[in-house]
């Protein structure tokens, strides 16, 4: 694929406080996956509310998934030479709109409407932040940036969905969801005020997806990405309801459960996700065995609450790196063309979701709890054995990799954000 132009974009070490962006896009993060993810705490009360089944509930996350999947690998071409940060703001006041849609539905068929929206905000907020870091912080500073962004993932967890159980335990799922909309202005103010212009010279063209998929690196790194999110997905969409039945909880002590899954989240994020720099295929390999390993032994460890917590704390921790590990993989492919990169890993990130809500809805609703966690960790063993089978590509001999990122964010060579090549 060709590039249309070579003027220089914003660089990295022209951006004076770089860690405030970093920040900017973290909180985005942090909001898009909190609203994706917020029907697996309120998955029982939304069922009764609207009148429909627990499997059905969980199409909300499918549906999310499948229309955030289908626009995430063409955000590069769908928005042209835009400035991402104009891009950025406009779909984080479409999330805030879509959750506050979700907040009034009278039905099940209004809040799959509202959600088609949430999904076409996540597939272009995804696409866009996982392949910002390189374009915010330069060198060695890429990786904690990276691990920065995506710690929106984990914490979302940690505060999003335990918190947003809380509010709906006292006042209501709905609440949760106006309290999502009102989070999503916050965190437009927020990448208003603080992140650069973030202009692009080169057009990205459609047949580019292409180009990036023959490197094997990357598509060995994608392969890994689907299979591992859509087991955990296909387990961890109905966790409330093995929690509820089969542990006898409260919601109460289910919130807290999901509080401590969520802190185990943020430790893996920052201490495994980091690592993935330098250790990449190791850290990518463990933490997927670390979810294989959860799911199938949390039907065994509900007897009692310090093992089910035991068993919650090591999906944590694993899924928690997930995200890092994997983007890393795909960045280290292909350090030419993140962007492009990066929003068709977005792309694949969320179908699996949606492949997981779905698969899993099925699976419980016909076989029950139990079989619902042995599939989520049959498939993600099938991620790990691509794990260990693979490696991201190696760069050009003589080039290492940490030179080709520097030159792409110092705009002397292709765009920094993949449009090209």
């Amino acid at each position: 694929m060709k590039n249309a132009g070579t003027h220089p974009l914003q660089t990295a070490s022209s951006i004076k406080y770089p860690w405030l962006p970093v920040i900017a896009v973290a909180l985005s993060t942090f909001t898009v996956v909190s609203s994706e993810m917020m029907p697996v705490g309120l998955l029982t009360p939304i069922a009764d509310t609207l009148s429909v089944s627990d499997g059905v509930t969980g199409l909300s996350l499918t549906i999310t998934g499948i229309i955030a999947a289908a626009v995430s690998p063409f955000v590069p071409a769908l928005i042209g030479l835009r400035d991402r940060k104009k891009v950025l703001v406009a779909f984080m006041i479409l999330l805030s709109l879509a959750n506050a849609l979700t907040a009034i539905a009278p039905s099940f068929l209004m809040l799959a409407s509202a959600r088609i929206l949430l999904g076409i905000s996540m597939g272009m907020v995804w696409a866009l932040a996982a392949g910002l870091g390189p374009r915010i912080v330069d060198g060695s500073r890429i990786a904690l940036a990276t691990a920065l962004i995506f710690s929106g993932v984990s914490i979302a967890s940690v505060i999003g969905v335990p918190l947003g159980t809380y509010i709906a335990a006292f006042l209501g799922w709905r609440a949760a969801f106006w309290a999502l909309a009102l989070l999503g202005v916050v965190a437009t103010a927020v990448l208003i005020g603080t992140l650069p212009a973030l202009p692009v010279h080169e057009r990205s063209r459609l047949d580019g997806i292409l180009d990036v998929l023959r490197n094997r690196g990357v598509a060995a790194g994608l392969a890994i990405t689907a299979l591992v999110v859509f087991g955990h997905f296909t387990g961890y969409t109905y966790v409330r309801p093995i929690l509820e039945i089969d542990a006898g909880m409260s919601a109460g002590l289910i919130a807290a459960c999901l509080l401590v899954y969520g802190l185990a989240g943020v430790a893996g994020n920052f201490t495994l996700g980091p690592l993935a720099g330098g250790y990449t295929k190791g850290i990518v390999a463990s933490v997927l065995a670390g979810v294989a390993l959860a799911a199938v032994l949390l039907p065994f460890a509900t007897a009692r609450t310090v093992t089910t917590l035991i068993v919650l704390i090591v999906w944590g921790v694993s899924y928690g790196a997930v995200s890092v590990s994997t983007q890393t993989w795909v960045r280290k492919a292909d350090p030419v063309r993140i962007e492009a990169s990066a929003a068709l890993w977005a792309g694949v990130f969320n179908a699996s979701i949606a492949l997981g809500a779905f698969a899993g809805g099925i699976v419980i609703d016909n076989a029950g709890n139990h079989a619902v966690m042995f599939s989520a960790s049959l498939i993600t063993l099938a991620g790990l054995i691509v794990a260990i089978t693979s490696r991201p590509h190696r760069p050009a001999p003589g080039r290492r990799r940490e030179e080709l990122v520097t030159t792409e964010c110092s705009g002397r060579a292709r765009d920094v954000g993949g449009q090209g090549a």
